[in-house]
């Protein structure tokens, strides 16, 4: 598959509580990392099999807790140009992520919102 899902993301109105509930739903392995915000941490969720993710919190005020989806991408600044070319809104332009690589966000023209990632060293 040339762009596989590769990272589910959830940006939670409360990682504590996000965290006691999908410890308990599925055997997730859940590890902190440190954040440059003091007092926050981003949360690894290690799934064994399959696609792993991370927990968040919601940086965006009074918007609900989310799951996104990320697709690998070659290029990501061609594909998020790609993207709009196809009408897709920009919703976050591509974003480097330090130490590990960089992002964009996307909304599909029927409003889906999609996360385009490639990663620093392949």
């Amino acid at each position: 598959m040339a762009n596989p899902f590769i990272h589910v993301e959830l940006s939670t109105t409360s990682v504590p509580k996000a965290k006691a509930f999908y410890s308990k739903l599925f055997d997730w392995k859940l590890k902190d990392l440190p954040t440059p915000t003091p007092g926050e941490a981003y949360t690894i969720v290690e799934v064994g099999k399959g696609t792993g993710g991370g927990m968040m919190k919601q940086l965006c005020p009074d918007a609900p807790s989310a799951w996104m989806p990320y697709v690998l991408v070659d290029d990501i600044d061609a594909a998020t140009k790609k993207a709009k070319k196809l009408r897709a809104k920009i919703m976050k332009d591509v974003t480097e992520v330090k130490g590990m690589g960089w992002l964009s966000i996307i909304v599909d023209p029927t409003g889906a919102v999609l996360g385009l990632w490639e990663p620093k060293d392949r």
